[in-house]
Order: C-alpha cells, then sequence, then structure tokens
C-alpha cells in the first residue's frame, strides 16, 4: 500500500507553542460540546410536541435523525479525515453542527428541525478524529492522558447537557438552548482552526463513494429497525423489511470492499483479532453504559406514588447524573497511568467489571436517591476506564494513516450498541408495566430486569475484553523501542 503522505510543517515560533498547549483543551472541548448537543433536546421532548404542533411519534425523530446521521458520517468522515486531513474534516463536523444548531434556533417547524439534528449529527466523528490528532501530535508520554480525556468527554458532555438544557429549558425561551450551542460551536470552530495543527499523517488514494453509499444504506435500515421497533412493532412487515434489507445490503457491501482497491473500511484489518474483537466489547461497552443514564432519568422522575419513584424534577434528574460525569473528568488520568501498566486490554475488562458492579448496585437498592447516585457514579468509573482504553487498543493496532477510520468504525461500534441498548431497555420496561395515576409506568421489578441486563452485557464485554491478544507495556515503552511500529504495520497491511 502507498506511504503515508507528510505534509510540511511551520517552523516552531512563541504563537505555535501556545497552540501546542492549548490543543489538548480545544479538542476535548470540542468532544464535550458534541455530547452535550446530543443531550440537549431529550428535556424537551415532553413539550416538543405542544410547540411545534406536530405528533409525539414525529417529534421522536428529533433523536433519531441524530443517531442516524451521527452514525452513518462516523467511519465517512474518519477515512475522508484520513486522507484528506483531520484538522480540515473535524472543522466541517463542528460547522455543520453549529449550522445546525442555528437552524433549531431561527424555526418551529418540525421538518426543518429533524434536517437541523441530522447535520448536528456529523458532530459524532469530532472524538475519533480528535484522538487520531493526538495520536499524530503529542509525544508518547503525553498521548496516553489526553486520549483518556478525550474519550471521556462523551460522558462529561452528557452529565453537563441534561442539567443545562433542563435549566433553559425551565427559565428560557427553548431556542435559547440552540442559540447557546451554536454560540459555543462557532467558537469551537474558530479555535480548532487556529490551535490545533493539521495531522501529517495521510493516506492518499481516491475515496470510496460505493462503499459510503452501501454503509450509509445498511446502516439506516438497521439502526432505524432498532430504534422504531417498540413503536412500529417487532414482528411489524416494516421493521423485518428493515433488518432484511440492512442484512442484504451489508452482505453486498463486505463483498464490495473486500474487492475495493482503497476500501472506505479496511476489512481485512478489521479482521485481525486485536481489532475485530476491540469493536465487539466496544459494541457490548456502548450497551451496558447508556442503559445507566437511560434508565436513572426514568426512576429517579417516577412519580412517588408507584411505591419507589421520587418524583424528581428534570433538572434535579440532571444534577444526579452530574457526580458521574465530573468521575469521569477526574478519573481519565487515572485509567492512563493503569493503560500504561497494564495494557489497555486490562483497563478495557476492569472497567466493564465494574460497570457490572455499580448495576449490582442498583439492583440491590434502587429506592434510596444516594444509592442510586452510588451506583450510577460507580458505572459512569467503569465506563471512564473502559471508554479510555478502547481508542488506546485500536491507535496500538491499526497504521497511523489509518486511525482515523478505525476509531470512527469503533465509535459506531458504540453507537449500535447505544441503539440497541435503549430499544431493549425500552422493551423491558414495557413488558414490566403497571398502572399509577392512571397511567402505565415501569414496576421496580422492571428497572432491576433492566440493570440485571446491561450488567450481563458489561460482564460479556469484560471477557471479550480478555481474549484480545496481549497488547504488551505502556504506549510510551512502545514508541521509545523505536519507529519501528509503522513499517510492521505497514508489513503486516501488505501481508
Amino acid at each position: 500500500m502507498d506511504q503515508p503522505a507528510p505534509i510540511s510543517r511551520p517552523p516552531a515560533g512563541t504563537s505555535s507553542r501556545l497552540r501546542d498547549r492549548l490543543t489538548i483543551p480545544v479538542l476535548a472541548s470540542g468532544g464535550i460540546l458534541m455530547a452535550v448537543m446530543q443531550t440537549v433536546v431529550v428535556p424537551l421532548l415532553p413539550d416538543l410536541p405542544r410547540l411545534t404542533g406536530a405528533s409525539a411519534a414525529t417529534v421522536s425523530w428529533t433523536v433519531t435523525a441524530t443517531l442516524l446521521s451521527g452514525a452513518v458520517l462516523t467511519p465517512v468522515l474518519g477515512r475522508a479525515g484520513d486522507m484528506y486531513g483531520k484538522r480540515r474534516v473535524l472543522t466541517c463536523a463542528l460547522a455543520l453542527m453549529t449550522i445546525g444548531s442555528v437552524m433549531c434556533a431561527l424555526t418551529s417547524d418540525i421538518g426543518v428541525l429533524i434536517a437541523a439534528r441530522a447535520l448536528q449529527g456529523a458532530a459524532a466523528s469530532v472524538v475519533p478524529l480528535s484522538i487520531s490528532i493526538l495520536r499524530d501530535e503529542l509525544p508518547p508520554e503525553r498521548r496516553g492522558s489526553a486520549v483518556a480525556l478525550m474519550s471521556s468527554t462523551v460522558g462529561i458532555g452528557a452529565a453537563l447537557g441534561l442539567p443545562l438544557a433542563a435549566l433553559v429549558v425551565q427559565y428560557a425561551d427553548w431556542h435559547t438552548m440552540f442559540w447557546l450551542t451554536g454560540a459555543l460551536g462557532a467558537a469551537g470552530v474558530a479555535a480548532t482552526w487556529w490551535a490545533v495543527r493539521e495531522s501529517p499523517v495521510r493516506e492518499p488514494g481516491r475515496f470510496d463513494v460505493p462503499g459510503a453509499l452501501g454503509l450509509a444504506a445498511g446502516l439506516v435500515c438497521l439502526l432505524l429497525g432498532v430504534s422504531q421497533g417498540g413503536a412500529w412493532g417487532w414482528g411489524s412487515a416494516r421493521v423485518l423489511g428493515l433488518f432484511l434489507g440492512a442484512a442484504v445490503v451489508l452482505a453486498l457491501w463486505w463483498w464490495q470492499q473486500l474487492r475495493a482497491a482503497r476500501p472506505l473500511v479496511d476489512l481485512r484489518l478489521v479482521s485481525r483479532p486485536r481489532v475485530g474483537l476491540s469493536h465487539v466489547a466496544a459494541l457490548l461497552t456502548g450497551f451496558a453504559f447508556y442503559a445507566n443514564s437511560l434508565v436513572t432519568a426514568q426512576l429517579v422522575q417516577a412519580p412517588k406514588a408507584t411505591g419507589y419513584g421520587l418524583g424528581l424534577s428534570i433538572v434535579a434528574t440532571g444534577l444526579c447524573l452530574l457526580p458521574g460525569g465530573v468521575t469521569m473528568l477526574l478519573l481519565s488520568p487515572v485509567s492512563a497511568r493503569i493503560s500504561a501498566a497494564r495494557g489497555p486490554r486490562v483497563t478495557l475488562a476492569l472497567g466493564a467489571a465494574v460497570i457490572a458492579c455499580g448495576y449490582a448496585v442498583r439492583i440491590a437498592d434502587s429506592r434510596d436517591l444516594w444509592m442510586i447516585i452510588l451506583g450510577a457514579t460507580v458505572v459512569a468509573t467503569g465506563t471512564t476506564l473502559a471508554y479510555s482504553a478502547l481508542p488506546t487498543l485500536i491507535l496500538r493496532a491499526v497504521p497511523a494513516a489509518q486511525t482515523a477510520s478505525a476509531n470512527g468504525v469503533n465509535v459506531l461500534m458504540r453507537t449500535i450498541g447505544q441503539a440497541t441498548s435503549s430499544a431493549a431497555v425500552a422493551a423491558v420496561l414495557v413488558h414490566h408495566s403497571s398502572p399509577a395515576g392512571g397511567v402505565p409506568v415501569p414496576t421496580l421489578r422492571g428497572y432491576q430486569l433492566a440493570f440485571a441486563m446491561a450488567g450481563a452485557v458489561a460482564l460479556a464485554a469484560c471477557a471479550a475484553a480478555l481474549t484480545i491478544p496481549g497488547d504488551g507495556p505502556s504506549d510510551g515503552t512502545r514508541r521509545a523501542e523505536g519507529a519501528t511500529e509503522g513499517a510492521l504495520d505497514e508489513a503486516m497491511e501488505e501481508a
């Protein structure tokens, strides 16, 4: 395969050194903003039918559209970043998110809102692109902690976004929320363009348009069926047709990718145990992680008439999840140290085991607020360890010129896991519901079953992590052994 094409760098100076110091904060703020953007619409969902004049089913597409576009664009933009420049593509993704925010701020039309939320889904590629930039730009001794922090921004932003959005919705016009995210997005675009260097590593070639279109069609069918299965009926013709279409399209896409000269996703690379098993672990971890915030929000808001509910407001609910976000921020350096000492495979397995322990706490006591917060925080702790280890595993297993696309696929697997978790948890809670005040609400038994399901998936993620081939000592040690890794990766790729 062609060697990565380096690009020239400007001479170092005072301004350049300042930009180097700001690279990590700017990229991390972009990841947090992306997660906030995905979360801010949640407090609006109960009121959007009244505010837009649309049905509740139509309003739900403001979430579904972001999910679908993010899943499709993450691997596509990751590949584009490897080919055309990671900073350039990252800036474009942030710009699309900002345009979507401004569109949301300017309209109350549900069709425009859905289209704008689809544009915002492009920001899902921010984290894998940023991680790839960190690999290219940072020295080994700083890389591990920076990648861990970047991975944790997903949870940090989600924990911050819910209470922030709830406060805005409660005390201001709902459009203000999108004006705020739009302003932050514009600042993020400017800061990224100024502070982040263009990555010196690229993989030249022609972009695989048929592969991108095939993957988009297959993922839309798959995720649309998963996300709408509960509303449309899992046995309905629409859902079964979507799943059948996804299977056919993705099978054809797989065949095309194996024969393409420059595939969108290098499936031969994915077939390596260290890469493929990391993707499996990402899917399972995404499933286990997402059930925490999803179920906690419903549990604490359940009416007191249920016997277990606390009847909290959406603002108080967000504050219950906030300790988990703070924990993720504080523990990201710790997870990097564990990976440096024991390897990211051990960190991933430990994180998945901690997630399972968190759900055990949730099953033991889901009535007392402090125990609910404790259990949710333990799950967040495990998520920090697992999510920080996943990109490090990928960085060690793939050539430098394919880091953005490989991390994009890894994030895609997390997204599929989260979508599947949402559907599975909803199915469990709907099946275990009883009337309370004339309205069907999930029973405590239903919540406990959802926790048990997520905990079992976390244990499966732990098992998958332990089957990943050993990755040796720290990333810094591997890099210090010489500049042979890139050559070895290229030789393995050609083999």
